[in-house]
């Protein structure tokens, strides 16, 4: 079988690595942040060209955290997208603000830029752009945009760890930026994990706070926060596993290479990829007709696929009536739902089983 993420080979990618950093944690006797958390968010930081990092328990809670310490609260609105993860408009849902849904567009799946003004108003507080399948977001056309209306620009960075926008490191290209280390990821733990980059001091020192019950440095709770710290063993992990991001990226570039020059010509829309970017390939998805016969054909194949997602955020019930969908509706999320379909892709995958998916693609079409 092969599946389509494999978070137990990239394990045994680094298991000598991983094995003595859990040992040197155990070891040491801090099992709650400590100064394993601080080397690796220090790390980190560096990794994205930023000033601060701050580790928490999850890509979710770095959301959550990153809108609180934007002072995003009740009666305030956020811009973001319905074609993404659940979390990312969960966390709004959280700090009592409104997600404001806008479309994606048709070729890179990332916001909108466009749609932006059509739903500000004057309780519109940020926007949050999420860099999707690896693939950055039109961050030029946001920040502008954003700019001219006195909106945040927060990053969702959970899929695009290690990718580039122009010369800048995914993260730090907005206000704030929020990484998820959930296991999948380009970067993964073994459990939870997650991160809030920024390079505005106030900001960082806000989520530190939040992180801990609102707590100072005389653990006095300034205002409620939350307890949401990444965990030593965690961050030990990441911290032996950050340096070969870059080549595990690669990796999955060679892979998407070989996708492209392998299934070109066929009645799919492969991945495409905005120029001045480095796409971060954290998932390979290509959109076609036939999404559930290729899907089932695959199968039967004995190989994985998945659907990244097969229900845009504004239809599932717990969300539709809780945020707003311009009157327009979401075109092109709501076509992509229907036709995206996501093949495997992670450093470990061998190029024999690269050409394996190709040929069993391939033989899923007549001709």
């Amino acid at each position: 079988m092969i599946a389509w993420a494999s978070p137990l080979a990239q394990y045994r990618a680094h298991e000598d690595a991983i094995r003595a950093a859990l040992t040197r944690v155990l070891e040491s006797g801090v099992y709650v942040l400590g100064s394993e958390v601080e080397t690796f968010e220090r790390s980190f930081a560096e990794y994205c060209r930023a000033t601060d990092a701050v580790g928490v328990g999850s890509g979710t809670d770095a959301l959550i955290l990153a809108l609180r310490a934007l002072g995003i609260g009740p009666g305030d609105e956020i811009i973001t997208v319905s074609h993404t993860a659940v979390a990312t408009v969960a966390a709004v849902l959280a700090t009592g603000a409104t997600p404001v849904l806008v479309d994606v567009d048709p070729t890179y799946y990332t916001l909108d830029p466009s749609g932006i003004e059509a739903v500000l108003t004057p309780r519109s507080k940020a926007v949050i752009a999420v860099h999707l399948y690896g693939q950055a977001a039109d961050m030029d056309a946001i920040n502008t945009v954003a700019r001219r209306h006195g909106l945040a620009v927060l990053e969702d960075c959970a899929q695009a760890a290690g990718g580039r926008y122009r010369e800048r490191r995914i993260g730090n290209v907005g206000d704030i930026a929020c990484f998820s280390f959930y296991p999948t990821k380009n970067l993964g733990a073994i459990g939870d994990g997650g991160m809030v980059v920024t390079s505005d001091a106030n900001l960082a020192e806000r989520v530190r706070r939040l992180r801990q019950y609102g707590w100072d440095e005389a653990r006095t709770s300034r205002e409620p926060g939350l307890n949401s710290r990444l965990d030593p063993l965690q961050a030990a992990i990441l911290h032996v596993k950050l340096p070969k991001l870059d080549a595990d990226n690669a990796r999955r570039a060679a892979i998407a290479e070989r996708y492209h020059r392998g299934l070109v010509g066929l009645p799919l829309t492969l991945p495409a990829r905005r120029k001045d970017t480095s796409h971060a390939y954290h998932l390979y998805v290509v959109s076609c007709l036939e999404r559930d016969g290729l899907m089932a054909h695959l199968a039967e194949q004995k190989i994985g696929s998945a659907v990244h997602y097969p229900i845009p955020v504004h239809c599932q019930g717990g969300y539709a009536e809780r945020v707003i969908v311009p009157k327009s509706g979401l075109p092109v999320t709501t076509q992509l739902a229907d036709r995206i379909l996501t093949l495997p892709i992670y450093p470990e995958l061998g190029d024999d089983d690269v050409d394996r998916v190709i040929a069993s693609v391939r033989g899923y079409y007549p001709g």
